[in-house]
């Protein structure tokens, strides 16, 4: 099991009593070492029939992060971010949100430090924590958006973000979540209709810029997109998939044979 030092080791990033500059570095070192992707998850599915053993919970998460550049979904991702935090001497919870029509798709970290909380998400990723005040719209900017938190009835707050074609990003439900109904959600999302199981995504920041792959789209596109102020345009690029594990892997830095698996396990599903 990967201890603390270890995952901060691979973070590059040395430890620090709890602070939000102490946040904001393990945000950023995060966005930039682990990625949001769904190929580890889809291999995992496909070569386990059983839907509760399923889970990637935060020790297969990170030694899948460290060994063979995996990342995860919502769900993990921020589950094992949690944990690792908690272990950090941060104080907070985990929600479970929705996005438009779409109920409880989505979770996130509330983190308390002193008399504020800061909304922290590696699962979809907001790129730095973005302050929470109850009856108040506030905002943040980081390296690629600025962030917009409108205050809604019922402890729920919209999250919008700039330079993004579709504004609005997901609505905060600012309610903690014990840990056996996120585990429990956590292990729904495997099952018939869960997301990202039909399709690859990958997205991390290298070198200062978002890159994507996305699997949705007709043909796949690799994409990258600059840093506020980066005079580099955006760029798009179709990736076929009979291409696209080797590249992914090279330019990811994530194993070969789990695109591979993924990718050939989508492929029986058509």
């Amino acid at each position: 099991m990967a201890t603390t030092d270890e995952i901060l080791h691979f973070l590059q990033i040395e430890q620090q009593p709890p602070s939000l500059a102490f946040l904001d570095a393990l945000l950023t070192a995060y966005t930039r070492h682990v990625p949001w992707e769904s190929a580890f998850r889809i291999a995992k599915r496909s070569a386990t029939p059983i839907t509760a053993e399923c889970p990637r919970w935060p020790q297969e998460f990170w030694a899948d992060a460290m060994e063979r550049g995996g990342g995860g979904t919502c769900f993990e991702s921020n589950y094992a971010f949690f944990h690792l935090l908690r272990e950090l001497g941060f104080d907070g919870y985990l929600t479970v949100n929705d996005m438009g029509e779409s109920r409880g798709c989505h979770t996130a970290i509330v983190i308390r430090l002193a008399e504020e909380r800061w909304l922290v998400d590696v699962g979809y990723p907001l790129y730095l924590p973005v302050p929470l005040v109850d009856g108040r719209t506030t905002q943040r900017q980081t390296p690629f958006h600025t962030y917009t938190v409108t205050p809604l009835p019922d402890n729920r707050f919209e999250i919008q973000r700039d330079r993004h074609p579709k504004l609005y990003t997901f609505t905060l439900i600012d309610q903690p979540i014990p840990d056996d109904a996120y585990r429990a959600a956590t292990t729904a999302d495997y099952a018939l209709g869960g997301h990202f199981l039909r399709e690859v995504i990958v997205h991390r920041v290298i070198d200062g810029r978002v890159w994507r792959f996305n699997g949705r789209a007709d043909p796949p596109l690799l994409e990258s997109f600059p840093a506020l102020g980066d005079p580099q345009p955006a760029t798009l690029e179709p990736l076929y998939v009979e291409d696209a594990p080797t590249r992914l892997a090279r330019l990811f830095g994530m194993e070969q044979d789990v695109l591979q698996r993924a990718f050939d396990s989508l492929a029986g599903l058509k």
